[in-house]
């Protein structure tokens, strides 16, 4: 979905696409007795949270960079409740929700600041032009990518080790793709402050010289969420997830078997440490590469398995070509020539507006047929006319049965053959 940029952050980041997660924390109670179904949604959860990763890898538009990045956080949060861990994946959805917002809201001040243009390689050098966006989308990114003691950290984390504690495949399956897919949150995270912030000016000249900080109308909100983006996961970490909290009462429901917080305390130190290295290893790998290897990226990227390899990422796996073609053209193909041409411009018409007006139209032409401008004819229709009202009166009287059947027979006879002259 599209949309301008305050839209983007309210929807991206509290509302519409997060509606799902609350769904399913409320449904707990109908998940906790389908295990099938919690293996279901570990398994699309974990798979959207990888595709989501590196699809936004190699994309250049700004807000979509950001918007892939939700949907790669989403997918946390829906493997989290996958594995019986509800509280876990709202309270992700809670974190979350601030510095998504205020990334959104920074790259909106971006676009603001250089006219308009949201592809990151007509950026650059932003750094000091508009040093407090660039200070509060910082912020944002390394929330996103689980730094260490900011607010993603304490949920994301939480949620790869709940995931390997499960010590079941699905949960296992989840652990090692989420774990992947933070490594990817961090590289594209660093590249596009780089490609922002921190590279040499790629835009047109008017436009950087014209770069100008945000106003103070929109600077307000950026620093307000900068704060719960860096506090809120430290300071309600035991409210939401903690052991022994009565914060969820009833609203949420979790087998006894299932649970499984007690557990991922005593996981093996590696596994929980690995997300966090390799979300560092995965930024220091980005701002690496492209302030001292770009060259060597550049090569990458035009040889043979390079173009196939950004091709593929750029294009999301080919997701939409798939869509469209094979999905979306038949349906669109039998929604003209089935659904609209057979059914409703053909059958229902047909018995419908149509078949009823043209009834109407041949019954009027029979009917204005008998204006003839004959005395003689208008005479007969006068004595049917006047015979009818007289068997009405008859029958209205009950005595229809008194009538001699003959009688009747010879005046149907009249009718019919009126009718028919």
């Amino acid at each position: 979905m599209e949309g301008p940029t305050p839209v983007s952050a309210l929807i991206h980041a509290a509302t519409m696409v997060t509606a799902g997660v609350f769904l399913l924390a409320r449904c707990s109670p109908i998940f906790e007795y389908a295990p099938n179904a919690l293996f279901v949604v570990t398994l699309v959860g974990s798979m959207t949270a990888f595709f989501a990763a590196t699809t936004g890898l190699l994309q250049n538009d700004l807000k979509r960079v950001i918007a892939y990045s939700t949907c790669s956080q989403l997918g946390y949060m829906i493997f989290a409740c996958g594995v019986s861990n509800y509280s876990v994946g709202v309270f992700h959805l809670a974190n979350h929700a601030f510095f998504k917002a205020l990334l959104f809201l920074g790259a909106g001040s971006v676009i603001h600041a250089v006219a308009d243009e949201q592809d990151m390689r007509r950026m650059g050098g932003l750094k000091r032009l508009v040093p407090f966006t660039f200070a509060v989308m910082s912020i944002g990114s390394f929330a996103l990518m689980g730094f260490p003691f900011l607010t993603g950290f304490y949920s994301k984390d939480v949620i790869l080790e709940v995931a390997f504690a499960k010590y079941s495949n699905a949960g296992h399956f989840a652990y090692w793709l989420g774990t992947f897919a933070a490594f990817f949150t961090a590289f594209y995270s660093m590249r596009l402050s780089f490609l922002t912030f921190l590279s040499d000016p790629n835009g047109f000249k008017p436009v950087i010289l014209g770069a100008h900080d945000s106003p103070i109308k929109m600077a307000l909100p950026l620093f307000v969420l900068v704060f719960p983006s860096i506090f809120i996961g430290y300071l309600s970490r035991d409210l939401f997830i903690g052991l022994g909290s009565g914060f969820w009462n009833n609203a949420i429901f979790i087998f006894p078997t299932n649970l499984n917080i007690i557990d991922a305390e005593f996981a093996p130190q590696f596994f929980k440490l690995l997300p966090v290295c390799l979300s560092i290893t995965g930024a220091s790998l980005a701002l690496f590469f492209y302030t001292f290897s770009s060259k060597d990226l550049y090569l990458l990227k035009t040889s043979i398995i390079g173009r196939k390899l950004y091709n593929f990422l750029n294009k999301k796996w080919f997701f939409d070509k798939v869509y469209n073609e094979y999905l979306n053209q038949v349906f669109l193909k039998f929604g003209y020539h089935v659904s609209y041409k057979t059914i409703d411009r053909g059958f229902i018409e047909m018995v419908g507006p149509f078949g009823l007006s043209k009834t109407v139209f041949k019954k009027s032409q029979s009917l204005s047929n008998l204006q003839t401008g004959s005395v003689y004819d208008y005479a007969l229709w006068m004595f049917v006319g006047v015979l009818v009202l007289i068997v009405g009166f008859h029958i209205w009287e009950s005595i229809l049965f008194q009538i001699d059947p003959s009688l009747l027979f010879i005046f149907f006879i009249t009718i019919l053959f009126s009718i028919k002259k």
